[in-house]
């Protein structure tokens, strides 16, 4: 059994539990975040932290403790589990109360969860290209919290799978926002375009770490709305995720991009990320 981490304390998975009127279980009134765990340690925490203090500020939810402290229960919880490539997700909620949609007027305790789930060093990892489909974007309008309301990317994720495609790429109207798990970029004429960060796509961690390695190599970037239209017309198209970190897409339904190879630009950015990663692990090392 592997050990989680349940508000302050570390117990046995099995004696995680989660109380019938939870706020998150009854409501999706809570937040969450997933970071990748690299030769033992998080990768991107400070940004992860900072998405989530954002988080909490938009739900009005007050976080149990401060992120520094979560911070080392986190640290404690993979070296409690001995795990050195993986995943770290945890979630907080406002906490178990009688039934009713409005805040409780009275402060209660909010829950904070977390586990890990082991991997082999690059699980997870698409260099060779995906297929996505293309989806009609139906969800909330508040798109950049990072909330457990997850029904709209979850229906769209299984329509996709059942299309034979690995994600989809979701649009309003005509106008691209962002995968059911990722962000998405694509190249047009030597210029990188990505949907703006507002209330429509979260801004991914991996998102932001991208639009910085761009600017490192020197790549043009344009965050603006763009079409599906331009989508499938454009030289390459890639997504973003923690899990994922740059996968480049070859096909948009029956539609092939890029040739039906990873684009140079993608690659680049791929290439950058890896070597990131690996500088990341040798400095944990040392």
């Amino acid at each position: 059994m592997s050990t989680i981490l349940y508000n302050d304390r570390f117990i046995d998975r099995s004696q995680g539990k989660v109380d019938m009127e939870d706020r998150g279980y009854q409501f999706g009134d809570g937040i969450y975040e997933a970071l990748r765990v690299y030769n033992g340690k998080m990768f991107l925490l400070d940004l992860h932290m900072k998405r989530l203090e954002r988080s909490a500020r938009e739900l009005r939810l007050a976080l149990p403790y401060a992120t520094d402290h979560l911070a080392e229960n986190l640290d404690k919880l993979i070296k409690e589990n001995a795990m050195d490539y993986g995943y770290v997700y945890f979630q907080i909620t406002r906490g178990a109360i009688a039934r009713k949609h409005r805040f409780p007027e009275q402060p209660i305790n909010t829950v904070l969860t977390a586990s890990v789930e082991a991997t082999d060093k690059d699980e997870d990892l698409h260099a060779d290209g995906i297929k996505v489909s293309l989806l009609d974007d139906i969800r909330w309008l508040r798109c950049d919290i990072k909330t457990l309301n997850l029904l709209g990317n979850v229906l769209a994720n299984q329509e996709a799978f059942e299309r034979g495609a690995a994600d989809a790429i979701l649009h309003r109207d005509g106008v691209v926002t962002e995968g059911t798990t990722c962000n998405v970029f694509m190249v047009k004429d030597g210029v990188l375009i990505t949907h703006p960060a507002d209330h429509f796509i979260l801004n991914g961690i991996t998102r932001i770490f991208v639009l910085q390695l761009a600017e490192r190599l020197g790549i043009p970037v344009d965050e603006r709305t763009y079409t599906t239209a331009e989508l499938l017309a454009a030289d390459e198209v890639f997504l973003t995720s923690t899990g994922v970190r740059v996968t480049p897409v070859l096909q948009i339904d029956d539609r092939q991009v890029a040739g039906g190879k990873p684009g140079p630009i993608t690659n680049r950015l791929l290439e950058a990320f890896n070597q990131d990663v690996e500088q990341f692990v040798t400095a944990v090392n040392a």
